[in-house]
């Protein structure tokens, strides 16, 4: 599935996309539920959250996937105003996309260096363990949101990475077992303020304020990524290809990460983990970013994530 956290009037909804459309999840469940019993419409069978749906464990996630199997069935059968009568769909063009998890309960966990050629490119050697450090929930912002060029900053950067979202409890994992506790991917992009990181001599600072979190635009369940060492990922400013790679290339790979994280550290549901950039950042050409530059991050099978970069009270 992929899932999404989208807007409607003023409240986060769950949803999940198929083709061109958005589905609206809670309303699909009432409407499949009304269809097999031939009843008044009820009570919903999913939750309205995605951290919901992901603390509601395997046999939630496997109700969601019948009614999202259920919800692509009408949109291939039904015209799609038929589909707006019922309640169920929209165009996703129409849509307005947040982070799948908007609001996620910790700080968003994230590794640093873990590409050897971005290691190099900022003239460190590639780590021997991996390197952890943490974004705040408050720089979490979705598609299409923009990206403050913070006053504090002139030096502003972006970093395109692939994000694990955890779905089972776990610690003290082994890699064999890590993968196991993957609920889904999304995409990261670590918006960085380089002369904070260095002023600071730590990264937290430099990669903590407002809007440097981008995340999305969908959350792309295990199922659909058989292999996340085999995905293609990229960056482009203003349509100019800035970083491409593959996951394969990274050092420590996901179920290593997570396994190292979880060391005397329970991961829980929900809890997300960026999983380090490839080469080609600002830091190493100089061309760092400026209002009304967009960034668009892209990883195969995940979708493309696109941002605007704007000038502080233009947000």
């Amino acid at each position: 599935m992929h899932l999404v956290t989208y807007l409607a009037g003023r409240t986060a909804r769950l949803g999940a996309v198929w083709r061109d459309t958005l589905l609206d999840l809670r309303a699909l469940s009432i409407d499949m539920a009304a269809q097999r019993t031939k009843r008044p419409r009820g009570e919903a069978l999913l939750p309205g959250t995605m951290l919901e749906l992901i603390d509601g464990g395997p046999a939630l996630w496997a109700r969601a996937q019948e009614i999202w199997d259920y919800g692509r069935k009408l949109v291939d059968r039904l015209d799609p105003a038929d589909l707006r009568r019922r309640g169920v769909a929209r165009p996703l063009a129409r849509a307005r996309l947040l982070a799948p998890v908007p609001r996620p309960r910790k700080n968003v966990f994230c590794m640093g260096r873990n590409y050897a050629e971005h290691a190099a490119e900022r003239g460190a050697a590639p780590p021997e363990r991996p390197v952890f450090f943490t974004k705040p929930p408050t720089a979490v912002v979705g598609p299409g949101a923009p990206v403050v060029h913070h006053a504090a900053t002139q030096a502003l950067d972006y970093e395109v990475e692939l994000a694990v979202v955890v779905g089972r409890p776990g610690r003290d994992l082994t890699p064999e077992a890590a993968l196991r506790h993957v609920f889904g991917y999304t995409i990261v992009n670590d918006v960085t303020a380089r002369d904070l990181q260095k002023a600071h001599q730590q990264w937290f600072k430099g990669k903590a304020l407002d809007t440097f979190c981008p995340m999305g635009p969908a959350l792309v369940t295990a199922d659909e990524v058989p292999d996340p060492q085999a995905l293609g990922i990229r960056l482009r400013v203003n349509g100019q290809l800035r970083q491409e790679a593959t996951t394969g290339q990274m050092i420590f790979d996901v179920a290593t990460l997570l396994a190292v994280l979880s060391l005397g550290l329970t991961l829980e549901p929900g809890d997300i983990l960026a999983t380090g950039t490839p080469s080609g950042v600002g830091a190493a050409t100089g061309a760092y970013l400026k209002p009304g530059d967009v960034m668009e991050a892209e990883i195969d099978g995940l979708g493309c994530l696109r941002n605007p970069v704007v000038a502080p009270g233009d947000r």
